[in-house]
């Protein structure tokens, strides 16, 4: 069945084959309503469909972006990759997620698939582990943004949340509430992740600041299966914790799996509070307070900055790095 071409739309309609062009191309200042009439009820009739990847070459763009996550089970990330996608959709780009598994090789692989597929731009969520890669772009001037995860090195803009001011947040709430044996509770700090990392120096700072005593044996950084074994390990310990910051959304679930399976009470027996804000917070008995990181505005920012440099691709442009503000939500696991 031969395929309709814009030539056969231009020729139903009566009018050029570049005024139906500039039809698809959203360029409607150049032609009446009567036109714009005539060209969309031929497009109707033809069942016309644009083939993109001849519009993709002439106007060398895909009007496609990659986004690279680390791991969609987190609830920011999978929030954050919502907020892109609605920048996206206003802008008539389409989004293509793939998810890395904090694995660099995976990551090499996804960002050299994408390019192939010639994405217009990338934002990604950092292994930390292809620096290399990241400096070829950057030289480059491909557009790139990276999320929640700084790289030494490259010149990259990026936007974190203020981890530090997060867990310092926490740690005070505790404070506020007469808890001083106070753990922290994260996954793996193997590739040194941002938020992992600042979040631990966040405690630690906040700590030292009011004068208590920091006792390694209330820090747990471990792979997310061998969290329940480092909690189990915690609690024997004289004087265990009497509150836990969870680092993330993981951790926290870890945590609750953790206070089931050995019959403590949230709060009666440990306080808690969660880094990240899941969507079962408010509706776990007791609801859990929580730190709740600005995901969507993140999200849109990252999106944003990703389309000013698709516009603009400016040669030595300084990096800049967008710290986000968390907050407190109140509930009753403190």
């Amino acid at each position: 069945m031969k395929r309709t071409t814009i030539a056969d739309v231009a020729k139903r309609a009566n009018v050029s084959k570049s005024t139906v062009s500039q039809y698809l191309n959203g360029r409607y200042e150049y032609m009446g309503e009567e036109t714009k009439k005539k060209i969309e009820e031929a497009i109707k009739e033809l069942k016309f469909q644009p083939n993109i990847v001849a519009r993709s070459l002439k106007q060398k763009k895909t009007s496609t972006i990659g986004v690279i996550v680390a791991n969609i089970l987190h609830a920011f990330q999978t929030e954050v990759i919502r907020a892109i996608e609605d920048i996206c959709h206003q802008h008539d780009y389409h989004v293509i997620v793939c998810n890395s598994d904090d694995v660099p090789e995976k990551e090499k692989k996804y960002i050299e698939m994408l390019i192939a597929k010639q994405v217009d731009g990338l934002i990604v969520f950092p292994t930390n582990r292809n620096t290399d890669l990241y400096k070829q772009l950057v030289e480059r001037r491909y557009p790139l943004v990276f999320m929640d995860r700084l790289v030494k090195d490259v010149g990259v803009d990026t936007v974190l949340l203020h981890n530090e001011n997060a867990a310092k947040m926490a740690i005070e709430h505790f404070l506020e509430k007469g808890y001083e044996r106070i753990g922290i509770v994260t996954t793996s700090l193997v590739h040194q992740t941002t938020p992992r990392v600042e979040r631990i120096e966040g405690y630690k700072k906040t700590l030292n600041e009011k004068d208590i005593p920091i006792r390694e044996e209330y820090i747990i950084a471990l792979p997310l299966e061998q969290i329940k074994a480092g909690l189990k390990k915690m609690f024997s310990v004289e004087n265990p914790p009497q509150a836990l910051l969870a680092g993330n959304d993981l951790a926290l679930m870890k945590i609750l799996e953790f206070t089931k399976e050995q019959g403590l009470s949230v709060p009666n027996d440990v306080a808690l509070i969660g880094i990240d804000n899941p969507s079962f917070a408010h509706i776990y008995h007791p609801a859990l307070t929580t730190i709740r990181p600005p995901s969507f505005e993140m999200g849109k920012k990252a999106a944003d900055l990703l389309f000013e440099a698709i516009a603009n691709r400016k040669p030595d442009q300084t990096a800049r790095i967008y710290r986000f503000e968390p907050e407190l939500i109140h509930r009753q696991s403190v």
